[in-house]
């Protein structure tokens, strides 16, 4: 007999039809020599700090340098704390009994790093010794499912593949547990989390925010002109750009006085070829769905497996823009499948037939899976979302296989008076891969406009003069699409040039963490959302202005530790000799937290406004009474919006906040109001028109 063990069961379901594994049993499938089961995600994890014994927070304790390490059972909390989760002990008992009874075990987790430590994690923990093979696979389909099959490989083929995993893993748990335990120490109260790649992302979208808040705006003025030629309209914009109002409408003037005429002094006309776009990897397609369907990181990843898991894409846990030359015999089989996609036929019927560009297929550029594509199984019925999804996958391979777009990009030079004026003109010659989805622009803001034949000399008349104000822009706040990038392209941010060029295509985290490092932020209430902006908390802030000098908040520094596990994966790099500057690391880390001196403003000491004599305990997300029987509460989260520390002060001291603005209503309607105190001191609104309403 064999073992399966797939990751899920929805797919130990499909890999036990396609075996013959047809009988059901309690957790698992038999039949035909198979057993197949299922893990439900990680079962197994490193042991916590109690777990060796290790009790409440204490400075004696760290740094905490497990030797050896432990593995547990996943937890859940519980009203008394942590305990092994009663879901994963029974599989986990199946698992155990169904490994004794084999030859061998076939490894079916999902094909990559987290798949692989979640099978080398049960292995270890339940010592087997079992003989193991690999099913490497990048889609969920039949076909992909057989050829797997056929070329089972050895399980030590995937030693580096695991090493790196646990390195990974081992390493999160050094920085988190130390860290964490630190600052917490050094603060003396409130609970704050700290991570290896957590903390550099929250140093990311503080020191943005920062950098827009603190902008100075700038106001500035310049003229516009409009002109006409053949028939065809067309504006142009003075170069100079006056700091004075006065000063351009004295140019306006002096324009309007003198002259109706504009000289063209110079046309420069180029011709740029624009290379059809990449396959999807999994960060390209998040920071597309965000951008085109305000969609988060995480809400894509998962639409993204619930249509791996239906067959309908491949493998969507990648970092590959690329597809082998093996898999290109396939593409055209998958265009040809797309023809019965209604929203793919206007698009198909614009590709030029065995003239596919072939620019997505290199061997080298392949890493554990190929870029993302459709498979030949097309759906007929989504949700909205999975079917806004699978077009931006499926437009995007119709993209990359058109011809390059060609481009006529031409900038005219006016003289008016002694102004100049500039006009810039840009005219689609071949569309290529750009009339697929109908975007001649990456910049949605981008003028485009067609300008007429226009020579060196020519007079043009001006139609109308006007003067527009315009204003310096900050620095963007990070949208989730601009947070992803910036974790992709770490590397190159460093100063050092050696290290930027070793670490150029090297980022923080990788596309299957990013989108669970980002909702890691919002779950510890660092981060917010605005819109689609991504903003700091005050508590975030806090964190941020304690750690943002230490090394726990280089991005430098996690994406050279993203090269070592990458060097680790291919059989390149020592993971014993990684693991030890890790252990290193965190006992520094943990050194400069519990030296900080510029800890954060104290708390303020509050005196509960029912039982009017305990202390108020003030936590991230709730103020309380200590004293069960008052149990008097306010939570710090009201209809969508943070309560400031300074808001809680005036609450408890004068009896109501200053002003809330932008609450969301239980049917999302926004409103302003107090929150107030009443005389049983229970919190209320209190509109700016006098009314007051329970909450």
């Amino acid at each position: 007999m064999k073992t399966i063990l797939a990751e899920k069961p929805s797919v130990a379901r499909e890999i036990a039809r396609l075996v013959g594994a047809s009988e059901k049993k309690d957790g698992y499938m038999t039949g035909n020599g198979y057993f197949v089961t299922w893990a439900f995600g990680h079962l197994i994890g490193l042991a916590m700090p109690e777990d060796y014994g290790i009790g409440e927070f204490d400075q004696a304790n760290l740094p905490i340098l497990p030797q050896p390490y432990l593995l547990t059972v996943r937890k859940v909390k519980t009203d008394k704390g942590y305990a092994a989760d009663p879901v994963a002990l029974k599989q986990l008992k199946i698992i155990e009994q169904l490994f004794s009874g084999s030859d061998s075990i076939v490894v079916a987790t999902d094909a990559g790093r987290e798949g692989e430590l979640i099978f080398r994690y049960i292995y270890a923990y339940l010592n087997c010794r079992k003989p193991f093979e690999r099913l490497w696979i990048s889609s969920l389909t039949e076909k992909a499912i057989k050829q797997g099959f056929s070329h089972l490989r050895e399980g030590t083929v995937f030693e580096g593949l695991y090493r790196a995993a646990q390195g990974r893993s081992r390493a999160d748990w050094l920085v988190g547990i130390n860290a964490t335990q630190a600052l917490c120490i050094a603060i003396g109260n409130g609970i704050y989390s700290l991570g290896r790649v957590q903390t550099p992302t929250l140093a990311l979208i503080c020191k943005r925010y920062l950098e827009h808040r603190d902008f100075a705006v700038k106001k500035y003025w310049q003229v516009q002109l409009s002109h006409e030629k053949e028939f065809v309209g067309f504006k142009s914009l003075s170069r100079t750009k006056w700091e004075s109002q006065k000063l351009a409408e004295d140019s306006l003037k002096s324009i309007q006085r003198n002259t109706s005429l504009a000289f063209v002094t110079s046309v420069e006309t180029k011709v740029i070829t624009e290379q059809p776009p990449l396959l999807f990897d999994l960060t390209g397609l998040q920071k597309e769905a965000n951008k085109r369907l305000s969609l988060s990181a995480e809400e894509t990843l998962q639409i993204a497996q619930s249509l791996y898991e239906k067959k309908f894409i491949s493998y969507p846990r990648t970092g590959s823009k690329y597809i082998p030359e093996d898999v290109w015999a396939e593409v055209p089989k998958l265009v040809s499948a797309l023809q019965d996609r209604q929203s793919c036929k206007p698009a198909i019927s614009l590709l030029k037939w065995n003239r596919y560009t072939k620019r997505i297929v290199n061997d080298l550029r392949v890493t554990d899976h190929h870029g993302l594509l459709v498979t030949e199984k097309i759906p007929s019925s989504l949700a909205a979302k999975e079917n806004s999804v699978y077009d931006l996958i499926a437009f995007r391979l119709l993209e990359a296989l058109s011809q390059a777009c060609v481009k006529e990009i031409t900038d005219i030079s006016l003289q008016v008076l002694h102004h100049d004026f500039t006009a810039k003109g840009c005219r689609i010659i071949e569309a290529g891969w750009r009339s697929v989805k109908g975007n001649f622009s990456d910049d949605d803001t981008e003028l485009v406009q067609d300008l007429p034949e226009l020579r060196t000399g020519n007079e043009l008349k001006i139609k109308e003069a006007t003067v527009m104000e315009k204003k310096s822009s900050p620095p963007a706040l990070y949208t989730e699409a601009g947070l992803l990038s910036a974790m992709e392209r770490a590397g190159k941010e460093i100063e050092n040039m050696d290290e930027r060029k070793a670490l150029q295509h090297i980022g923080i985290g990788t596309p299957a963490t990013r989108a669970s490092i980002i909702e890691t932020l919002f779950s510890r209430n660092y981060v917010q959302r605005e819109k689609k902006s991504l903003v700091p908390t005050e508590k975030g802030l806090q964190v941020y202005g304690l750690v943002k000098d230490q090394k726990i908040a280089d991005v430098a520094m996690t994406a050279e530790w993203e090269l070592a596990l990458q060097k680790i994966e291919n059989n390149e790099g020592d993971a014993a000799a990684f693991q030890q500057d890790m252990e290193q690391y965190a006992s520094t880390i943990t050194k400069e937290l519990l030296q900080l001196s510029s800890l954060p403003d104290k708390l303020p000491i509050l005196t509960c406004p029912k039982c009017k004599h305990k202390q108020l305990l003030i936590r991230d997300k709730v103020v309380k009474c200590p004293d069960e029987a008052c149990h008097w509460v306010q939570f710090r989260n009201v209809c969508g919006v943070h309560i400031s520390i300074g808001d809680i002060e005036n609450l408890v001291h004068k009896g109501k906040t200053s002003l809330i603005r932008g609450m969301k209503s239980k049917a999302g309607k926004k409103f302003d109001a107090y929150i107030v105190l009443n005389e049983k001191a229970i919190s209320c609104f209190q509109f700016e028109i006098g009314k007051t309403k329970r909450k």
